[in-house]
């Protein structure tokens, strides 16, 4: 066995390293692979920056936004308009939403989305005469406090509420507390 192990060792000993070289059409492929992949990440790269740009900017702070007199709140639920700035990506334009704001059995001022958690209709207060809000799309009913009754699978939300000068001011939607 030691003979044979010899024998391929010896094999090697004269041989030179082959090297290869690199043809011509070698190098063509591999300089014109190069710079089309080059070129291609010049004309891809600002495309993706440009997709992926919203995502990236810092997103404000909600702003509160005066909504009402605080002395006009009353016990019964009011619909109250207002309008927010929005930007959405590259496009930037003032939203009306709605707001049904009132004082609970202590006084607090309150404010609830018209947004019905079943399938996003907008809620009227007593339309049937019942104290309750109603949801004219498929008959969800909810509580003076946004509690849902039926149909709906989760209560209203409500806004953020800051009361500050006589004035109540608004801030962003959040899932309802009060019940």
């Amino acid at each position: 066995m030691a003979k044979g192990v010899e024998q391929k060792m010896s094999n090697h000993e004269g041989q030179k390293p082959v090297r290869k070289e690199m043809s011509r059409r070698q190098f063509l492929s591999y300089t014109l692979g190069g710079t089309t992949a080059f070129m291609a990440g010049g004309v891809a790269l600002p495309m993706i920056r440009f997709a992926v740009d919203p995502l990236l900017q810092k997103k404000e702070e909600s702003a509160f936004i005066k909504v009402a007199e605080e002395a006009k709140i009353t016990n019964d639920p009011v619909e109250y308009k207002f309008k927010i700035h929005q930007v959405d990506g590259w496009y930037e334009s003032e939203a009306e939403l709605v707001a049904w704001i009132s004082k609970d059995a202590n006084g607090n001022i309150f404010a609830l989305s018209p947004v019905c958690k079943h399938l996003g209709c907008t809620i009227g207060w007593n339309t049937e005469n019942s104290d309750q809000y109603v949801c004219p799309c498929h008959g969800a009913h909810y509580t003076r406090d946004g509690k849902n009754l039926n149909v709906a699978p989760n209560p209203l939300d409500e806004y953020e509420v800051k009361l500050d000068g006589g004035f109540v001011y608004l801030g962003p939607i959040k899932p309802n507390t009060r019940v």
